[in-house]
């Protein structure tokens, strides 16, 4: 008995012992703030933030990966509360709601395919590539409905995904399970960053626009007789839709699909429209807007770029003021179109909208002259977007003989070339001076600058040194003068009203580096679309009172990713067309919320360029023909013309085939019967 004692006794000492050790060996420490966060949260473990349960939330909310108002199951007050528990302070949250992306359904195809035992979208997806034609088109299992959380997902009669937005959260993860990107979050936010691309459902109209206005919408809602909702939908991506309504090229009718059966949709003539149509009613409509930011950017320049740069900064919630040197908003629109193409009353009107979304103006104010971008910055501006245009503003500011000087040691070329010897020795003499572009007149200044005494003189050019347009005799000329081939200029560096240095990208390796530089020239006929800020500071160190950082808006889609100023794309003047001008404003806006965020602006991989491949029709059948409503003139001349009545409008925008990426609406939708032709199959 006693041995049996002994033996039990020293059996429970050995587990305790070993037990000891294996709490040592396998023990998991904890940290407490996450234990804090996830404690705050409401444990619903719904995965409607897109991880695994609310531990994993909390571990993402507290290393930085998800922000603390991730959990879309709580309210303001928990995030709030994460939020003081991480030390931090948060803004409000801008609610996402699902937004399909697919206008016809499987159903709507006269030739249908069965995906035979599959009930999962991913599964059909993967089964052929899901479509045999469509490569976009959504695939009608409901996937998206099935993995809903909240129920907010329901599959419609057309086969398409309806979104209850009182249901719905933005939790993402409809998105997450839909292959074919057909079902995705939105926003206002999410909207103006957009950016189209190849994987996406377009239409050749939409993407012939190039402020990229969802066109077949504003249509459909004028079917419907709902102007209101028309006017917003065009307001999402351009805010002066009575000028353009009246001086637009029109580079979306070249490419509507219905000219390949009569004439294409007068498109801008409806644009024209409803925008008269708020106009007459006397009270705006506008679009929707993010909640507020608190962050304050400063545009310069109160053209139609400047004026559309703070229209979009303002509806993402940003506190957006216009600064313009003439007495007057409006540049170009307002001095060099004919008043019977574009009375005075109706660019006001247009300009009174972009001030009632929240802009404010001054005017009479020059940078350079009245205020500097250093002022701006201490003045509690996060950022500075210049938007001044080139020589054609300039002219009409009556300024084109003199040399501007609206940022610190920064000219163009064509000024230090036309100016006096000694105010090119002034400019000269500054420091090393660093000439971007120019061919010979680039080797001219740069004559200039070694003449008159200048130190360092750096020439870049941006082509390849075997494809360089200047011959070798005339790179050979000056001595001392550094040539720098397939080089581009992506940032400049200062301090209080003076230029520092210069960040360079060699193009082909993307390679960068930095340059001391006093002076710069640019061989532009404008400056370039530089966003000013504060300088990005190295952790450990200090920001330096004072200083500043200047990069470009990235490029325009029409070019892709490309590096450095005076690039393929960038604007070398004034804008060719209003509209253009908008749709850089537009990008401006997006690259400045990137910028203060923090992410580096650019366009997404496969953004839509002339050269992206996209699904597209060359042939359109079962559409009769139907003649294109002519623009009526207007008899007392005060405008050359005087726009669609009702009933003209309602009869073209019935003209209007309601593209998707390769489908439209044939013949037996224009009685009622919502069909397609025979050729275009919606399922596998």
């Amino acid at each position: 008995m006693l041995e049996a004692l002994f033996m039990m006794g020293g059996l429970g000492l050995l587990v305790g012992v070993g037990l000891a050790a294996a709490s040592k060996a396998f023990f998991v420490y904890v940290d407490p703030m996450i234990e804090a966060v996830e404690s705050a949260l409401p444990g619903a473990n719904c995965g409607g933030c897109g991880l695994p349960g609310c531990s994993a939330n909390a571990e993402a909310i507290v290393s930085g990966r998800a922000a603390p108002n991730s959990c879309v199951a709580a309210g303001p007050e928990v995030a709030a509360a994460i939020a003081t528990i991480l030390g931090v302070s948060i803004e409000v949250k801008e609610p996402d709601i699902a937004r399909p992306g697919c206008t016809y359904g499987v159903q709507d195809a006269d030739i249908k395919y069965l995906y035979d035992g599959l009930s999962d979208c991913r599964a059909a997806a993967l089964l052929s590539g899901g479509m045999k034609v469509c490569t976009v088109g959504c695939l009608g299992l409901g996937s998206c409905a099935k993995a809903c959380p909240f129920d907010a997902i329901t599959m419609g009669p057309e086969g398409l995904p309806v979104v209850n937005e009182a249901r719905c959260t933005g939790c993402g993860t409809c998105e997450r399970v839909c292959p074919k990107h057909i079902i995705t979050l939105s926003s206002v936010t999410r909207r103006i960053m957009r950016e189209y691309t190849a994987d996406e459902c377009t239409t050749p109209c939409q993407r012939a626009c190039p402020a990229g206005i969802d066109i077949c919408e504003y249509i459909r809602q004028i079917t419907l007789g709902d102007y209101h909702r028309s006017v917003q939908v065009i307001k999402e991506r351009n805010p002066f839709p009575t000028v353009i309504g009246r001086i637009c090229p029109r580079p979306c009718e070249q490419e509507c699909r219905r000219g390949l059966v009569d004439e294409p949709v007068a498109i801008n003539f409806l644009k024209r429209f409803v925008a008269d149509y708020e106009r007459a009613k006397g009270s705006r409509i506008q679009p929707f807007k993010a909640p507020a930011t608190g962050r304050k950017i400063a545009v310069v320049g109160g053209g139609v770029e400047g004026l559309s740069t703070a229209f979009f900064a303002a509806r993402l919630g940003h506190e957006a003021t216009v600064f313009e040197a003439t007495a007057k908003l409006g540049g170009l629109l307002r001095t060099a179109i004919a008043r019977n193409r574009l009375p005075q009353d109706v660019l006001d009107w247009d300009i009174q909208g972009v001030l009632e979304m929240g802009v404010a103006a001054e005017t009479g104010k020059a940078l350079g002259k009245d205020f500097s971008v250093a002022s701006l910055l201490q003045d509690g501006y996060e950022a500075v977007f210049l938007a001044a245009g080139g020589w054609d503003s300039r002219l009409t500011r009556q300024s084109g003989s003199g040399v501007e000087r609206p940022l610190p040691n920064t000219h163009l070329l064509i000024d230090f070339l036309k100016a006096d010897t000694a105010l090119q020795g002034q400019i000269a003499k500054k420091g090393d001076v660093v000439i971007v572009g120019g061919g010979p007149a680039g080797l001219e200044a740069a004559r200039i600058c070694q003449k008159a005494g200048a130190g360092k003189v750096s020439l870049l050019i941006r082509e390849p040194r075997e494809d360089n347009p200047l011959s070798d005799a005339e790179t050979k000329v000056l001595e001392g003068v550094e040539i720098l081939f397939a080089t581009g200029v992506t940032r400049l560096i200062g301090r209080a009203d003076q230029l520092q240095a210069l960040e360079l990208v060699a193009l082909g390796t993307r390679k960068k580096s930095r340059i001391a530089a006093k002076t710069l020239l640019l061989a532009a006929g404008r400056f370039p679309q530089f966003i000013f800020g504060p300088p990005q500071v190295v952790e450990g160190q200090e920001a330096v009172a004072g200083s500043w950082e200047a990069i470009e808006a990235h490029k325009p889609p029409v070019v892709g990713s490309t590096d450095g100023l005076l690039a393929d794309g960038d604007p070398l003047s004034d804008f060719s067309a209003a509209i253009k001008a908008i749709g850089a404003g537009r990008r401006g806006a997006a690259a400045i919320h990137q910028v203060m965020y923090g992410i580096e602006p650019g366009l997404p991989a496969n953004v839509i360029t002339p050269d992206a491949y996209i699904q597209n029709v060359d042939t359109v059948e079962n559409v009769t023909a139907a003649s294109r409503k002519v623009m009526p003139l207007s008899p007392e001349g005060v405008e050359i013309e005087k726009g669609y009545d009702q009933a003209q409008a309602m009869a073209e925008a019935g003209r209007c085939l309601q593209c998707g990426l390769i489908c439209y609406r044939g013949c037996g939708d224009q009685t009622g019967e919502r069909g397609q032709p025979s050729r275009l199959i919606l399922g596998r």
